[in-house]
């Protein structure tokens, strides 16, 4: 359901807004009137892009690694440059590298999974708040996990719990200056095949096994026994954003079927 002239007026900055989630708010986002920025690390970000614009929408897309900061201040630029203010910040990027016991993982595999879904929230809100401090106004939506509890995936799980202490910190500390931060908790979402794979060095039979192990969880544990949908995930992150929810900060939205994580 699109909500005509819901973002009239708006500047908001997705990030991972190449594919799934990501690229779903912002075409809607766009549809519903605002202006979108569309940051990602994949050259495919483009055609979400084109696609927008083919169909009268505004948006400008933005290729970098939001897992520096180098990358976040650069997306936040660039937001400014196209269309002068950030007045929504969707923070979208993140997802489990791998699935295995946590005993099984190595160092190196911890820290990846932290600097994949924690790193780029934290980068992004730092580079966008001297804007929406400059304005008066912003909000920020972050999206979060149910999967702060469940299994095969604890430095995500980890990675995750922060986005909520952030969250509810930030709202906290930026209420006074008229900036909303929130979140969303999905669940598993049902989505077409990555076209970028989550873990570049493929998955062994083991780690295979120990993945069809988190999706019976994940299933098992959602009330309604079953994945969301794209749609299902979208809306609520767009009513957050909207100025519906203007009475809303340091929330953190379960949207998992009844599993609240």
């Amino acid at each position: 359901m699109i909500f005509a002239g819901r973002f009239a007026g708006k500047v908001m900055v997705v990030t991972g807004a190449a594919q799934g989630i990501g690229a779903g708010v912002a075409t809607r986002a766009a549809a519903e009137g605002a202006s979108v920025v569309l940051v990602d690390r994949a050259d495919f970000v483009a055609e979400v892009e084109q696609a927008i614009v083919a169909d009268g929408g505004k948006a400008v897309s933005v290729q970098c690694d939001l897992e520096t900061y180098e990358g976040a201040a650069e997306a936040m630029a660039a937001a400014v440059a196209a269309f002068g203010r950030i007045d929504i910040l969707v923070n979208n990027v993140g997802g489990a590298i791998r699935m295995r016991p946590y005993a099984e993982f190595e160092p190196a595999q911890i820290d990846a999974e932290i600097r994949r879904s924690l790193m780029p929230t934290l980068y992004c809100c730092h580079a966008a708040l001297p804007v929406m401090l400059g304005q008066g106004s912003g909000t920020i939506v972050n999206l979060s996990s149910n999967a702060t509890r469940g299994i095969r995936r604890v430095p995500y799980s980890a990675a995750k719990g922060g986005i909520n202490g952030m969250t509810q910190a930030l709202a906290m500390e930026y209420a006074e200056a008229g900036i909303r931060v929130v979140a969303t908790a999905p669940g598993g979402t049902s989505a077409p095949a990555r076209r970028v794979a989550r873990n570049a060095e493929g998955d062994n039979a083991q780690e295979q096994a120990w993945m069809a192990e988190a999706v019976a969880q994940v299933t098992s544990s959602a009330f309604m026994k079953r994945y969301g949908t794209l749609e299902e995930q979208i809306a609520p992150i767009l009513f957050l954003a909207s100025d519906e929810a203007s009475y809303v900060t340091g929330s953190v939205l379960p949207v998992a079927g009844g599993d609240i994580g």
